[in-house]
């Protein structure tokens, strides 16, 4: 009977060139400095701005939350082992970060398919869209978002803690995922691959099919509006959908798959853990000019209130 009896992993990391470990070292403390100060920012202006508050930014604020604890989960321990030969983590610690990674990973995409349902009844039903998305059905729409990602988070979860370790213990990759984990286990793995890919996988594609079909329902609708409103629709619509492809694909290319894992895996992993985290702030704020105005409003009234 195979037991477990490996009380912690050792990371293979991103990289094992010293040279690329210092570039990289430089380049993700900039980026995750760039993640908490930009999604914390438009937090804040979105608390303190009285123009927005609509759903659209009620759904914003919660994003750019999940976004800051999405990286915080793996940022901070790939900047700290960056610089060290050997990378270890716990394995209680890995099963934590396992745990973190797919909750904050499954609400941004509840999240980002509820923002899409969001501007599906803004822009097809204007008149009748306060009535509908009203603040007590935004609570219960992010409350499913967050018990949604728990309930899928703790599945993949309990899936890998009972899994037997019995050697070896090194993890090829910079964080703990469950197909890396799952080629380290004594037995064989492939009923609980498919499990996974059914559960990471389809939640994934199920939601951007979701979100496809709420946009073919929003292009449709805009036939009947004028020029003007057309473009606005559509220009509030595109920071969505940039972020949309930007999140989704990566996650699909990694999940929707058995337990085989590729080299680009890492790569991929570092865009939707580092990256799109990053863009976010700025896509949602270059191409939105009430978040901007209000951004100047708050940066202003910080600035009459220092000289005072």
């Amino acid at each position: 009977e195979n037991k477990n009896n490996v009380t912690e992993f050792i990371l293979c990391g991103l990289t094992q060139d010293e040279t690329v470990a210092k570039v990289c070292f430089s380049l993700f403390l900039v980026f995750y400095a760039t993640i908490i100060l930009g999604n914390l920012l438009i937090i804040v202006t979105i608390k303190s701005s009285e123009q927005l508050n609509s759903p659209m930014y009620f759904f914003l604020s919660h994003l750019s939350f999940v976004d800051v604890s999405y990286s915080t989960v793996t940022a901070p321990k790939l900047i700290y082992d960056l610089p060290f030969e050997k990378k270890t983590i716990s394995f209680v610690g890995c099963m934590a970060q396992l745990f973190a990674g797919h909750f904050f990973g499954c609400t941004e995409i509840f999240l980002l398919t509820v923002m899409a349902y969001d501007r599906c009844i803004a822009i097809c039903k204007p008149l009748h869209y306060t009535n509908i998305v009203n603040k007590h059905v935004c609570g219960w729409l992010v409350a499913a978002s967050w018990v949604g990602a728990f309930v899928h988070s703790l599945v993949q979860t309990l899936l890998a803690i009972q899994l037997p370790f019995c050697g070896p213990n090194e993890i090829d990759h910079f964080f703990c995922d469950v197909h890396p984990l799952l080629k380290l286990a004594c037995t064989d793995t492939y009923i609980i691959g498919v499990i996974v890919a059914a559960n990471s996988g389809m939640i994934s594609l199920i939601c951007f099919v979701i979100l496809l079909v709420s946009y073919a329902v929003i292009l449709v609708s805009l036939r009947t509006q004028s020029s003007e409103g057309r473009l606005k629709a559509l220009y509030t619509c595109s920071s969505h959908i940039t972020v949309v492809v930007l999140f989704f694909g990566p996650c699909i290319f990694i999940y929707m798959r058995p337990s085989a894992t590729f080299s680009a895996d890492k790569m991929v992993s570092v865009f939707y853990t580092i990256t799109t985290p990053m863009l976010n702030p700025l896509i949602y704020t270059l191409r939105n000019e009430a978040v901007k105005n209000s951004m100047k409003k708050l940066w202003s009234r910080k600035v009459n209130s220092s000289e005072k």
